[in-house]
């Protein structure tokens, strides 16, 4: 009879609250630190509106979904990295594994935790961004809209509007019509060009972050060194572009727009111009990361794993190294992108692609009890590390011996690493990452396969003598 084995609903929900817990920890302490970094610009811009701390909230609250995307993604990361390091710390992973249950089986709840942190990161990146972006314009033009209109007052020079200073004798509250209008504007020019009229008002647009003076019945006077001029006119429009110190937040980008309308304007336009590539690539962009958080958060998973109980950790730096090296990939594809050199969607996707292979490539190195790299490759950067910090040594030790005024010595100084000198290579287990000296009664064993040129290298790349071997050494 076959029996249908039943979901470990319990281990998944353990394992799923270790991801949890350092996820919301990470969430919270890398927000603050993206909330500090925006927070000056915004006090900049809130002191040059003299707005409230209701205001304020509201428009810092417009950047929090463009501050999740990238806050999100690392703290997947870093959640499913430290669950798991601590998990293979206190050698619970072993306790797993001895138990029968293999890495492939803990991967589930690893899926589903990264999957709903990449809807929510997908959802900000296609839904709250072009929503925050076409809510902070409207605020932020609302605001400076009316620090213009509790400005302007009778019988007072208003200079609301930087180069542009205006005058109203009177002020009709019923309609708001002015009377008596006296328009200084220095706008690009040396001597001002004056403005005056029997009538007028302001009006605002929305849409192009315009407040315009409507003059009505009056006559502009520009002096001139050579010829001055003097022009009378009926109605005389002075448009007045509203741009406070922080510019970003009047601009309506790309971003506020939304998938739909990305793809009707790109297609509108004719050719491979730069505009189009622009609106193909924020098209891209809002899908490429959230499924770059998800493949960054399936990489925790063998991160954590490299944590060993008594041996330092180093899934964490790795962790931020690894985000770090994926957002440096994303922008050199986006230049890529933006300059025409690859097609767009190649080079948006080029950086998923090579971390989903390497996320993939990880995991079944750990399911099977491998390194992360080959100890090839491991080898090869340690040689190639322990050059150079030999040359850096060097370098600093003659420094010392300038400044001291002494001569170096041909000796060698004393390590305190005293191993004997095999006359054969030494040779690793690659399975028990054990090595043997060549003395040892399991120098050729059947998966010995990695030969080292001395013990020194083998402590280095993570291997560790036998039980005979260690007391050889010791010896």
């Amino acid at each position: 009879m076959i029996t249908a084995s039943r979901v470990p609903l319990l281990l998944y929900s353990y394992l799923a609250t270790e991801m949890l817990a350092p996820f919301f920890a990470s969430f919270i302490i890398m927000n603050c630190v993206f909330f500090l970094v925006k927070l000056i610009p915004f006090l900049n811009f809130t002191l040059d509106l003299s707005i409230g701390l209701a205001d304020f909230v509201r428009l810092f609250a417009f950047l929090f979904p463009t501050i999740f995307l990238y806050s999100i993604p690392m703290a997947a990361m870093m959640g499913i990295t430290i669950a798991f390091a601590r998990l293979s710390s206190d050698s619970e992973i072993l306790a797993l594994k001895a138990s029968g249950i293999s890495i492939f089986q803990i991967l589930p709840p690893v899926i589903i935790v990264a999957a709903l942190v990449a809807l929510l990161s997908g959802y900000f990146s296609v839904t709250l961004i072009p929503l925050s972006e076409i809510s902070m314009k409207r605020l932020v033009f609302q605001l400076l809209n009316e620090k213009i209109n509790k400005g302007i007052k009778e019988h007072t020079f208003t200079e609301a509007l930087g180069d542009v200073v205006v005058y109203v004798n009177k002020i009709d509250r019923a309609t708001g019509q002015w009377k008596d209008v006296w328009v200084s504007d220095m706008r690009g020019v040396d001597n001002p060009i004056i403005t005056m009229a029997s009538a007028g008002d302001m009006k605002s647009n929305m849409e192009n972050m315009v407040v315009s003076i409507e003059l009505r019945n009056g006559s502009l006077h520009r002096p001139s060194l050579n010829n001055a001029q003097i022009v009378q006119f009926d109605r005389y429009l002075i448009n007045i572009p509203l741009q406070p110190q922080n510019r970003k937040a009047t601009r309506l980008k790309n971003s506020a727009l939304t998938m739909s309308q990305l793809l009707e304007q790109a297609s509108q336009k004719k050719g491979n111009t730069e505009s189009r590539r622009k609106l193909l690539i924020e098209y891209h962009k809002r899908l490429v990361l959230p499924f770059g958080c998800l493949l960054i958060s399936f990489i925790g998973l063998p991160l954590g794993l490299q944590a060993r109980p008594g041996k330092k950790a180093i899934g964490i730096q790795a962790g931020i190294a690894i985000f770090i090296l994926y957002y440096i990939l994303f922008t050199v594809g986006k230049t890529f992108a933006e300059d025409d050199v690859l097609p767009i969607a190649l080079a948006m996707w080029a950086p998923n692609g090579f971390f989903f292979l390497l996320a993939v490539f990880w995991i079944f190195r750990i399911a099977n009890e491998k390194p992360l790299l080959p100890v090839t490759l491991t080898l090869f950067f340690k040689e190639k590390l322990g050059g150079i910090k030999l040359g850096f040594s060097k370098l600093y030790n003659s420094a010392v011996y300038k400044l001291e005024g002494k001569e170096p010595t041909a000796e060698a100084p004393d390590d305190g690493l005293h191993f004997p000198a095999a006359a054969t290579a030494i040779r690793g287990n690659v399975i028990s990452r054990v090595f043997h000296l060549p003395e040892c009664e399991y120098y050729d064993c059947k998966n010995c396969t990695i030969e080292f040129k001395n013990v020194q290298i083998a402590f280095d790349v993570g291997f560790e003598p036998c039980h005979f071997c260690k007391n050889l050494i010791a010896k």
